[in-house]
């Protein structure tokens, strides 16, 4: 077996893996998904790599989502959306 057969096997397994890695950053996986998941990030590098990149996104897109945007932003926002619609509908 070459080594590029073992990648190829490698990547097509861990594709299975990639759903259930953002299920268990949310908590939605039940114990023995989450055991399963959890033993293939400490033997998968590339896997557990992207387990850290989702888990950085998710941390900073939900602290940026805290945050309110100024009245003036919202406002002008609202006024171009209604001149989309307007031109949409014309």
């Amino acid at each position: 077996m070459s080594a590029e057969h073992d990648h190829e096997h490698e990547a097509e397994s861990c594709a299975d893996y990639l759903e259930r890695i953002i299920y268990l950053i949310d908590n939605e996986l039940d114990e023995t998904d989450c055991s399963i998941v959890q033993a293939h990030l400490d033997e998968c590098g590339p896997c557990l790599r992207k387990y850290d990149l989702e888990r950085t996104v998710k941390a900073v897109v939900a602290r940026s989502c805290k945050e309110s945007a100024p009245e003036s932003l919202r406002s002008r926002v609202l006024v171009q959306i209604r001149e989309v619609r307007v031109r949409i509908t014309e």
